[in-house]
């Protein structure tokens, strides 16, 4: 899966990072960072943490959202977006004793300038995969995050809506120090995808030349089991077809029944459509206080 990725810089190449700026916010500490994770450009992100705790926590790696919201990025984390509940989830996590970590994917706030389209176009003339760079520099920020003094290296999740929900389950497929993965509207089966027409709903970053040749989404994401994985979807969600959802939910649980592990995949469907509820909201914190 992950030599479908393109053209990626070197797995294990040096990371620096450099500290633009540590601050209180909302009764947690910020840390801006920028963060040289690739050999193209740099990668502006946040780190929070909570405030009077010492030793090792918990480590989160937050994939924020895309929705055409190019500005946003990061600044999801502490201030929110349109579709998720409030408080924003920089304050709920770390209130709950986790460290986060959250960065720019290509295109997307401080990275913004360039469209997403001709990003696309520029890489795939040079061999890479505009969603292949985005996966390594999550892949590097999951390893940035290990390196931290305050993170448990054995307490280890990732989670994130829509593009950041897509991400989260690419990024604990492929890197099995993650232990939790929760994701929320965009666990969305590629066939029924096709068969709904439903393939300009997502932006042209999704799509990996050749991925079906090899995989189905739940072939993916069974590479999670028999970790903790919780999804959350909406039967109204058009980026969601129910008829992938049925078949995801059927093939992963006979996948984790096989590992002994039925209760480890969960997936929850409301009815409603791409966007987080209250109830959403509380079986989140709820699996990961549960499980991480």
């Amino acid at each position: 899966m992950y030599r479908l990725l393109g053209d990626l810089p070197p797995r294990r190449r040096k990371i620096t990072a450099t500290l633009l700026e540590k601050t209180q916010f909302c009764g947690y500490h910020l840390e801006k960072l920028i963060l040289h994770l690739n050999d193209q450009e740099p990668v502006p992100a946040y780190f929070v943490r909570p405030l009077n705790v010492s030793g090792k926590i918990p480590g989160i790696l937050y994939n924020h959202a895309h929705g055409g919201n190019y500005e946003l990025g990061k600044d999801e984390l502490i201030s929110g977006r349109k579709g998720l509940q409030t408080p924003a989830y920089g304050k709920v996590l770390t209130d709950s004793g986790y460290a986060v970590l959250c960065i720019d994917c290509w295109c997307f706030g401080e990275r913004r300038g360039r469209s997403e389209s001709e990003v696309f176009k520029e890489m795939l003339w040079k061999g890479k995969v505009l969603w292949g760079m985005m996966v390594y520099d999550s892949l590097r920020a999951m390893d940035y995050l290990v390196s931290r003094p305050e993170v448990d290296g054995n307490r280890l999740a990732t989670m994130g809506i829509s593009m950041g929900s897509t991400m989260a389950w690419w990024v604990a497929a492929l890197d099995i120090r993650i232990k939790v993965c929760v994701d929320l509207c965009c666990l969305t089966d590629y066939q029924s995808l096709i068969e709904a027409r439903g393939l300009d709903g997502h932006g042209i970053y999704y799509y990996v030349p050749s991925l079906l040749k090899y995989f189905t989404t739940a072939r993916i994401n069974a590479l999670i089991a028999p970790r903790y994985h919780l999804s959350l979807a909406g039967d109204y969600d058009f980026l969601t077809p129910v008829s992938g959802l049925e078949k995801i939910d059927a093939e992963l649980k006979k996948v984790y029944a096989g590992f002994g592990a039925s209760f480890a995949w969960q997936l929850q469907r409301y009815p409603v459509g791409h966007l987080e509820t209250a109830g959403m909201r509380q079986e989140v914190m709820k699996f990961l206080h549960r499980y991480l």
